[in-house]
């Protein structure tokens, strides 16, 4: 590293010089820095990536930029983020073990984390783009939303751990503030980073208009904002999965943060709606209704997991202060109902943050590849349109829908609807 250690961005030609000494880069890629190979593959919006392999072995070098890579230099941002991140992954590799990277080595000052390399993975956006079906992914997944959710809260942590780790991540103040603006602001009036696909102003316009969907979503920005339940991945969707054939692993927690526990769920099924919406563009006619029947089913299966997995562990990791044995089972009385409850209102959250995706991935700042791989925007728009619109019905009817299949049932309708 830096003599000095102050921070300095890497390079694809100073990385082996300046980690050539550390000893977990010598036992996991070898001692000869000489002979790594290494290719930076950061294709997000924030951070620098790196693949260092040699004759030990590989691993993965993230480190944070002092600003959104997607903008530059006029949008700074804090290295800091490197720091919830990190902590992060530890607290995610605890509560479901060897559902994410492992962390190898981290260096506050540097913003860098050297992790486990996740091989033959790749992202998931990008199969499911290719129609490629992973394995297991539902039942992965909805386990992980479930065991993080739960274990994450004060269902299970107690109170003062739980109340110390809301503390420590609230000094992750600018990442927040982006999913703030970004996510529950900007795709609801013509903020400065907007952009859209020609053809749809139309919608965007009738969208922006709905005075009591705009009411409905800042009810939900300031659940997000206040709302400590549980601590959450903050940006899980398809691009922060990679999965083989049957088999998967999330990454990224840089968006961490404490918040509702119905966000993490509701974030990702909207990514997989508009992996659903934008089949059309991707797939032969025939090919397209098995591929998206079996995205929906993926949705479906999700919840399901997720619903099982939450509700065994109310019934044998519930040692926190809330809805405890005490004044419930050791009185002879059932708690069924109480998760039952508790399931019902983290939905309602999770279908508005849905919808709010939806929008904010179509009209916003960072746009989603499954629709922006559609070169031809005549026929891009009318997908897009679709999911805006099917976006506005989750945030109006989230407190009436009865169950996902609800949900999957709506986009099957707009996915045969005409909306431009």
């Amino acid at each position: 590293m830096a003599t000095d250690n102050s921070y300095q961005a890497l390079t694809t030609d100073s990385l082996a010089d300046r980690l050539g000494s550390l000893a977990v880069m010598a036992n996991e890629v070898g001692d000869d820095s000489a002979q790594w190979a290494v290719q930076e593959v950061g294709d997000g919006n924030l951070n620098l990536v790196f693949i260092v392999s040699g004759q030990g072995g590989t691993v993965i070098v993230k480190q944070a930029l002092p600003y959104v890579r997607l903008v530059g230099d006029s949008w700074p941002l804090p290295l800091y983020r490197a720091y919830y991140e990190h902590e992060a992954l530890v607290r995610q590799q605890q509560r479901d073990p060897g559902r994410v990277p492992q962390v190898l080595y981290f260096d506050r000052e540097q913003a860098l984390i050297i992790m486990e390399y996740l091989s033959p993975h790749v992202i998931l956006r990008r199969k499911l783009i290719l129609g490629e079906r992973v394995e297991g992914l539902s039942q992965t997944i909805g386990q992980f939303c479930a065991r993080t959710a739960f274990r994450g809260s004060e269902l299970c942590m107690q109170s003062e751990q739980k109340k110390a780790d809301v503390a420590l991540f609230a000094g992750n103040v600018a990442i927040p503030a982006i999913t703030e603006a970004l996510v529950f602001t900007d795709p609801y009036f013509n903020a400065e980073m907007n952009h859209h696909t020609e053809g749809l102003d139309p919608i965007v316009e009738q969208l922006r208009a709905n005075v009591l969907l705009k009411q409905r979503v800042q009810r939900m920005l300031s659940r997000f904002a206040s709302n400590t339940e549980t601590m959450l991945h903050g940006d899980l969707h398809s691009g922060s999965i990679m999965s083989t054939e049957n088999e998967s692993r999330v990454i990224d927690p840089e968006f961490v943060q404490y918040g509702p526990m119905g966000f993490d769920i509701g974030m990702l099924i909207a990514n997989y709606l508009m992996a659903y919406f934008s089949q059309p563009a991707h797939r032969t006619v025939e090919d397209c209704l098995r591929y998206q029947d079996w995205i929906l089913g993926v949705i479906e299966q999700t919840a399901q997991s997720f619903n099982e997995e939450f509700t065994q562990l109310w019934q044998t990791e519930r040692t926190g202060m809330l809805y405890p044995t005490a004044l419930f089972e050791d009185q002879g009385h059932s708690s069924s109902d109480a998760c039952i409850s508790v399931l019902d209102h983290l939905w309602r959250d999770a279908y508005s943050i849905c919808g709010i995706e939806m929008h904010r991935r179509t009209l916003s700042l960072a746009h989603n590849a499954d629709f922006e791989d559609i070169e031809d925007t005549a026929v891009r728009a009318p997908l897009e349109a679709r999911n805006i619109l099917m976006g506005v019905e989750l945030i109006m009817n989230a407190n009436s829908l009865e169950s996902i299949e609800a949900l999957t049932a709506i986009a099957k309708r707009f996915n045969q609807e005409q909306c431009l």
